[in-house]
């Protein structure tokens, strides 16, 4: 589409902020007006409003507002019910990938055991959820307990924060990575690392594929994008 505004800017709003292209309150595809709690959140927004199509008329694509994207799917799809969006992510609990373990060859055992182990020991303390750990794909049952744990914190994150990490744990297969990014314990950078672990050591292993390495970049690319919404809530 065309870019038809000039300017974006931010506007106090009685639920937050406001984002105004050329003064006029954006909409969403709802037709509710758009309206973000978190100064820093609703500032970026407006910044990507106004880099998007490079001036007035210029093409523009909704690829270049995920921001906006973001917060749009926290106040029309998640805030009217969260209890959804908590079960779903919630599930991932369940088949944790770091509870999932190679039993060979000794050289990616170790290599998970040193990257994934770190964090099951900081759910057990920091959330009060221990989590079993097996071998292959086969599903583990998990304490009840831990996973009523896991549920609690999802459900202390609000819609936005809900919305974040609804991109960031599918994208690890990790409900406690994803956990410890909104917590700030764990970056982005070091997250895609820790869920992509075992494509790397085949990669390592066996050779580098444009396809797979062009599939982690935007893997990566995602999980930045959740950790900057994340961020921007504090």
């Amino acid at each position: 589409m065309k870019r038809f505004w000039q300017t974006a800017t931010v506007a106090p709003d009685p639920a937050g902020h406001a984002i105004l292209l050329d003064g006029k309150p954006m909409r969403l595809p709802g037709g509710a007006v758009l309206r973000v709690g978190p100064a820093a959140l609703a500032a970026a927004i407006a910044a990507e409003w106004q880099e998007a199509g490079g001036a007035k008329g210029g093409e523009m694509s909704f690829a270049d507002t995920p921001l906006t994207r973001i917060a749009g799917t926290a106040q029309e799809r998640i805030a009217p019910d969260p209890e959804p969006s908590i079960a779903a992510l919630a599930r991932y609990g369940e088949t944790d990938l770091l509870c999932h373990r190679a039993e060979t060859p000794e050289s990616l055992v170790r290599r998970q055991h040193e990257g994934w182990q770190p964090w099951l020991d900081w759910a057990a303390r920091q959330l009060d959820a221990p989590l079993r750990v097996g071998h292959g794909i086969v599903a583990l049952a998990q304490p009840p307990d831990s996973l009523a744990a896991l549920r609690r914190a999802v459900a202390e994150l609000d819609p936005l924060g809900l919305a974040a990490l609804g991109i960031a744990v599918p994208a690890l297969g990790s409900l406690v990575l994803g956990l410890a990014l909104a917590s700030g314990a764990l970056d982005a950078a070091t997250a895609h690392r820790l869920g992509a672990l075992d494509a790397l050591y085949q990669a390592e292993l066996w050779g580098e594929d444009a396809e797979a390495a062009a599939g982690r970049a935007a893997v990566a690319a995602d999980i930045a994008l959740a950790a900057q919404v994340l961020a921007l809530l504090g």
